[in-house]
């Protein structure tokens, strides 16, 4: 091993031990900015910029240049409650660098009638494609434009510019959390021309809105009836197979009463796996959503209740009755009462809680954003304004506590940069790498929501090296100017450096451990000496992607 990667590794060790040790409805019209007032917010004794570095590491991607300036011209309580109301907010530059992707205003239909399955493309030219051979052989005939993974590029290279570069900070990280927590893989089949409509449609339109707005948009999107296998859910004796005018791969695919949906539903996405529902509730609830299904799925989905596939009889959910011949009613009934339920307002707050304070979130927050969840028939925005107005949300507890998801780190350090980004597979396939392939979560519980997976060694390396790529503007299609960072008064010792380096970066200085180890991985060694003696300036750029891989950057 050489110096460099010695002192790499030393640096990854010192890293892990550092971080492993810390514990809508829309409204009727657009308001004017004038009219949303500040928050009243706890005195929590802190700076103005400890409170200003708190909110943009939770509320949104992390500090960029010109949301610092904007958080103190503002006020720390006056932006959150504008980004509380993001319909007030101009964000037009990020629309206009949005318009380049030519998916993402398409119907699941369009998209598939644009970017069909390679193997019916193939088809239709007359191409064999059983090898990876053929494949590349039509790829390059194709083009990349007409490729079904053009669909999945759009999206996860909006999710990035948006991440990195929207005035609408906290919709943003709102929009990714409600998705994890309702969350569907593009994995799956045709879900990857779904997903679009699925985050565009039914995700981002409620996440300031009703809890069971959110919940009933999800249930019938076609994203969300494919994933679960819900479409093809029907009646105990009902036989698809004798039956014309139903979609082949319905009649196909139908074999009786699946619960993955109703299952998913309570333990998931309302109840909590201890919110006090039996087995014998997700077989009711299954019942009841029998029918609930899609009209030709692969071609052009759209949600279709289907009434002979139904179970029209008498069903018993949480102790409730659900008189015969309910039909496709019921569904919206049962959807109603899990929306309302007390298990699922502590099932929602202790997510929120878990997500903005503490991974471990205090019993007393929990019990008072539950309420506000059932005061308000679950208005959301309601939940996150008393979230954020909490003592505990401004606790030195809370400070520090939470560690960064590969997506949060990767959009945070390019705006810690004052960055830009195409969101292109360069940066796509970084978050990838780091454990989170974006819109391909493996299962229905979406990505962790906890530091542990994140903060392997293995994970730290791989972080690291994103860091030390950036800061050497090797990451294709993102842009940063780490020259415009050199001190200028000219060349500086490594320490008067580092430290400059962290108050522009961090905006807090670095620790004791943290600048100790960092400076002995700059130091340039009997090599960096200069014939006449004197020592080779310190490296600007791997200085700067230090400290975006250090334990503190890593923190929210």
């Amino acid at each position: 091993m050489d110096v460099s990667s010695h002192r790499t590794a030393l640096w990854c060790v010192a890293a892990l031990l550092a971080v492993g040790c810390a514990s809508t409805s829309k409204p009727t019209s657009t308001p004017s900015t004038a009219d949303i007032p500040p928050l009243a917010l706890p005195d929590t004794g802190w700076s103005e910029d400890q409170r200003a570095l708190h909110v943009l590491r939770r509320l949104a991607y992390g500090p960029s240049p010109g949301d610092w300036e904007e958080v103190h011209q503002l006020g720390v309580a006056r932006w959150i409650a504008l980004q509380l109301h993001p319909e007030a907010i101009p964000d037009d530059a990020v629309a206009a660098r949005l318009e380049p992707l030519p998916t993402l205003h398409l119907s699941t239909e369009e998209l598939i009638a644009r970017y069909p399955p390679l193997r019916e493309q193939a088809k239709e030219l007359g191409m064999p494609l059983e090898s990876e051979e053929d494949r590349r052989e039509l790829a390059a005939m194709l083009g990349k434009d007409a490729l079904p993974r053009r669909v999945a590029l759009d999206l996860m290279a909006q999710k990035l510019i948006r991440a990195v570069e929207s005035r609408r900070q906290l919709e943003e990280v709102l929009v990714d959390f409600w998705f994890n927590h309702l969350n569907v893989s593009a994995e799956k089949g045709p879900v990857r021309w779904m997903v679009t409509s699925y985050e565009r449609d039914a995700i981002r339109p409620h996440v300031f809105g009703r809890f069971r707005e959110l919940l009933g948009a999800t249930a019938r999107h076609p994203a969300m009836l494919f994933y679960l296998d819900n479409w093809t859910s029907v009646r105990d004796g009902f036989e698809p197979r004798r039956r014309g005018g139903l979609p082949p791969a319905f009649r196909q695919n139908a074999r009786g009463i699946n619960e993955n949906y109703a299952r998913e539903l309570m333990e998931l996405h309302t109840l909590g796996v201890d919110g006090g529902y039996t087995q014998e509730d997700v077989h009711e609830v299954a019942r009841v959503f029998t029918g609930w299904s899609l009209n030709r799925p692969r071609v052009a989905p759209s949600f279709v209740f289907r009434p002979d596939a139904h179970d029209s009889g008498e069903k018993l959910v949480l102790g409730h009755k659900l008189p015969a011949g309910g039909g496709e009613r019921e569904g919206d009934q049962v959807l109603d009462m899990l929306a309302r339920h007390p298990s699922t307002a502590r099932f929602i707050a202790t997510k929120l809680a878990r997500k903005f304070v503490a991974d471990e979130p205090p019993a007393t927050l929990v019990d008072r954003l539950a309420q506000v969840f059932l005061d308000t028939d679950g208005d959301l925005r309601a939940v996150y304004t008393a979230l954020f107005t909490s003592p505990e949300f401004w606790s030195d507890t809370a400070r520090d506590t939470k560690t960064k998801t590969p997506l949060e780190l990767v959009a945070s350090g390019i705006r810690a940069l004052g960055g830009t980004t195409d969101g292109g597979p360069s940066l796509a396939r970084a978050v990838e790498r780091m454990g989170e392939p974006l819109y391909r979560a493996p299962a229905p519980t979406g990505f962790p929501e906890h530091a542990t997976p994140w903060v392997n060694a293995g994970a730290l390396v791989t972080r690291l090296n994103f860091a030390l790529a950036l800061a050497a503007d090797r990451v294709r299609g993102t842009e940063v100017d780490v020259k415009a960072l050199a001190p200028r008064s000219g060349p500086a010792d490594a320490g008067a450096l580092v430290d400059a380096l962290a108050l522009r970066l961090l905006y807090e200085p670095l620790s004791p451990q943290t600048r100790t180890t960092l400076l002995a991985a700059l130091e340039p060694g009997d090599e960096g000496h200069m014939p006449d003696g004197e020592v080779r300036p310190v490296d600007l750029r791997r200085a700067v992607g230090l400290l975006l891989g250090s334990p503190e950057f890593q923190k929210q």
